[in-house]
């Protein structure tokens, strides 16, 4: 299973909800969750440096094209922080959920 996390260095909601993913990663990465993060960053770096910051340990991509990022125009997303969580089958199972919603839903999805 895999959350694509549209974020950015800006972006404060994103900022204060990067913890709470940080945490979930540690805990069920082992288990079989990955996250993609998807920044809408302008600035290479601001990105980088938010990534350092707030230990973003997987993978990060960024066109460094802002509300313009293809990636997020094919995800239709309009604010962030945006989360997908998706099947292995690459299917949307879940979406926008944060904190112990995002967690608890990625638990039930990893039990199926």
């Amino acid at each position: 299973m895999t959350i694509v996390d549209f974020w950015a260095s800006w972006c404060g909601p994103c900022r204060k909800e990067n913890p709470n993913v940080v945490a979930i990663y540690s805990e069920l990465h082992t288990k079989g969750l990955n996250i993609i993060g998807v920044s809408l960053d302008e600035d290479p770096v601001k990105w980088k440096n938010a990534i350092a910051k707030d230990k973003l340990i997987w993978t990060q991509v960024s066109n460094l094209k802002g509300w313009e990022d293809p990636i997020a125009k094919q995800y239709k997303v309009e604010s962030i922080p945006a989360t997908f969580i998706l099947d292995k089958s690459g299917n949307v199972v879940a979406q926008d959920l944060r904190g112990d919603e995002l967690k608890a839903k990625i638990i039930e999805l990893l039990g199926k």
